[in-house]
Formats: C-alpha cells, sequence, structure tokens
C-alpha cells in the first residue's frame, strides 16, 4: 500500500496506491467522508471499499482531500474536494491510461462528490454509495445520471435520513438505460459501527454481479 503524493489544484495531494497487476487493469477510486467531521482516507469503510476493488484487481486510490493529513490546501465546502477528485482520477489515468473501465466508490461526503465526478466524467462506469448525504445536498446534478450503480444505507442512520435516500433513489431509477440497486441494512446506524461485515458483503456481491457478469 505505498503512500503516494501527486498534485492537486491546490497543491499536493496525499494517497495510498495499488497499482493494478497490469496495464489494461480496470482503475478504481475511493472518497472519504467530511473533513471537518474527521474523515480521511484511513475511515475504515474506505479501507475496506479500497481492499475490495485492489483484490479484483483494480488500479485502486485513496486519497486525502485538501487540507486532511499531509494534503496542502483548505476545506472548499465540496467545490475544491470535486477538483482534487478529479485531480486524482487524472494522476491514476496517467499510469493506467489502456484501463478498460472506472469506477468511483465514496462514503458520506465522499459519495457526494464521488457522484459529482460521475457527471463530469463519461468513463466511470459503475459506482457505490454509501450513505449519500441526500438530506444535506442538492442531488439534482444527477440529470441525467450516466451510470449503473448501488446505494447502500443503514436503516438506523442518524445523519443522512434513510427517507431522503429513498427518494433520491427513486427518482434515479426513473431513467432509461442505467439501473440503480438499493440496499438497506437492518440497525446500522451512519458508521455501520456493528454493520460492516453485512455492509462489505452489500458491496462484495454487487461488484460480482457487476463485474463477473
Amino acid at each position: 500500500m505505498p503512500e503516494v503524493i501527486f498534485p492537486g489544484p491546490e497543491g499536493r495531494l496525499e494517497g495510498r496506491f495499488n497499482p493494478g497487476p497490469r496495464p489494461r487493469a480496470p482503475v478504481a477510486m475511493i472518497l472519504h467522508p467530511h473533513p471537518q467531521s474527521g474523515g480521511t482516507m484511513n475511515n475504515r469503510i474506505v479501507q475496506a471499499m479500497y481492499q475490495t476493488f485492489v483484490r479484483r484487481g483494480f488500479a485502486t486510490l485513496r486519497f486525502n482531500f485538501r487540507g486532511v493529513g499531509k494534503s496542502q490546501g483548505v476545506f472548499d465546502n465540496g467545490i475544491g474536494e470535486l477538483s482534487d477528485a478529479a485531480s486524482a482520477l487524472d494522476w491514476v489515468q496517467s499510469i493506467h491510461p489502456e484501463a478498460q473501465t472506472t469506477w468511483i466508490a465514496g462514503y458520506s461526503f465522499g459519495a457526494w462528490i464521488g457522484m459529482q465526478l460521475l457527471m463530469r466524467r463519461p468513463e466511470i462506469k459503475g459506482f457505490i454509495s454509501v450513505a449519500p448525504p441526500a438530506n444535506m445536498y442538492d442531488f439534482t446534478f444527477l440529470a441525467p445520471c450516466p451510470s449503473s450503480g448501488i446505494i447502500i444505507q443503514g436503516e438506523a442512520d442518524e445523519v443522512v435520513t434513510p427517507g431522503a435516500v429513498q427518494k433520491l433513489v427513486d427518482k434515479l431509477r426513473t431513467q432509461r438505460h442505467i439501473t440503480i440497486h438499493h440496499d438497506t441494512i437492518p440497525t446500522a446506524n451512519h458508521f455501520f459501527a456493528d454493520e460492516m461485515p453485512q455492509l462489505m458483503q452489500s458491496v462484495d456481491g454487487y461488484l460480482d454481479m457487476r463485474l463477473n457478469g
């Protein structure tokens, strides 16, 4: 899990990168929760998703948004963080320019950033959004949502209201040509404190379905 430093819009960004096992390896990037609530690339959900993509042979990156860890800059309410994510994806793609597909995964604030990046980058063919904060941020930019993915939510989430996420899912499901999966994890709060196995079972089950066809 080599540490990497790469250029971002406001200076250096710090990450952990596992190169793909072959030149045409698919690419995955994992985005962490809110920097002002203690979110970093070392969040356990971020790390677990990182590891599952590594095991599947992806060139996988997780990194710290500006102002977190060794990443330079200051928190920018999502605008700068979206630019950070775009720069990070550029960096991975410079190492794997022949990647056959690209995935994005994010947790909470990272899910919001990831789904915005989805709109800008047509090469992203799949997404995993864990507890996307649909009650805190505007998701109307997903018009239309360009690729299929899964949204996973804890039924007892006290931060992101399950009803707001359900509304987002229902809206996305009216679109043609994409399929939105939606898993709810019983008893799970926003942090999946005791439900990590169920969360990762959901992530892995979805990846098995999508990648093994």
